[in-house]
Parts: structure tokens; C-alpha cells; sequence
């Protein structure tokens, strides 16, 4: 994947969808985008870390201050996936898709409609 643009301040250009995968793993491709906005200034009215952010990196076994580090240390979309994969377990995974799909459908579902993905 060649990744998507992170300057969101022109309004139209978003980070990519939560339901998006990486292997298993749905939102990783949302909260890497972010926060590599937010370290580039760039985030524009999108919060990093949100609640569901948040919801997520805990599911993960990660905190917020490890993925940003991650995020300086391995900025493409391949060296996140592989820093991922090696430190997220299956079982970590299913709880955080477990949590969007189940408990959180309507946040992506409203996401989805307000950036035009729906």
C-alpha cells in the first residue's frame, strides 16, 4: 500500500476508512494515518488519539505514546504493518474488531456517511 495523504486541512481529504483491513486488522490504516498527521501539524479538526483510538490501541495491548513512537520510527505503510504484526497478537486483534464491529458500527457507519464513504 502506498498510503494515503495526512494533511486532512483542505476538508476533503480524510484519513482512510476504519473498516479498511491490514491483514485482520480493521483501523490501523484510520490511526496511522492520524497520527501521522498530528505529528506533521496537519490533522486539521480530526483528534489523535479519539476515544476510539483509544478503544482500539488498549484492545491492541498498546498505549497511545508507543504507537506514536511507531509511528516516527516506521512511517510507511509496510514498516507499521510489519511493527504491528510483531507486537499485536491475534487474540488482540479479534477483541479490537470485536469492539468496532459490534459496539462501535455506529461510529463507522457515521464516519463512513460524513467523509463520503458510505
Amino acid at each position: 500500500m502506498g498510503g494515503m495523504p495526512t494533511d486532512f486541512r483542505d476538508g476533503k481529504t480524510f484519513p482512510r476508512r476504519g473498516r479498511e483491513r491490514q491483514g485482520e486488522a480493521l483501523w490501523l490504516w484510520r490511526v496511522f494515518d492520524k497520527a501521522r498527521a498530528a505529528g506533521a501539524g496537519t490533522i486539521h479538526d480530526y483528534i489523535y488519539p479519539c476515544p476510539m483510538d483509544k478503544g482500539v490501541l488498549e484492545r491492541w495491548g498498546l498505549t497511545p505514546e508507543e504507537f506514536s513512537a511507531a509511528v516516527v520510527a516506521h512511517p510507511t505503510d509496510a514498516e507499521i504493518a510489519r511493527w504491528f504484526s510483531e507486537r499485536v497478537s491475534p487474540e488482540g486483534i479479534r477483541a479490537a474488531n470485536e469492539w468496532l464491529t459490534k459496539e462501535k458500527v455506529a461510529n463507522m457507519d457515521r464516519q463512513d456517511a460524513e467523509e463520503g464513504a458510505a
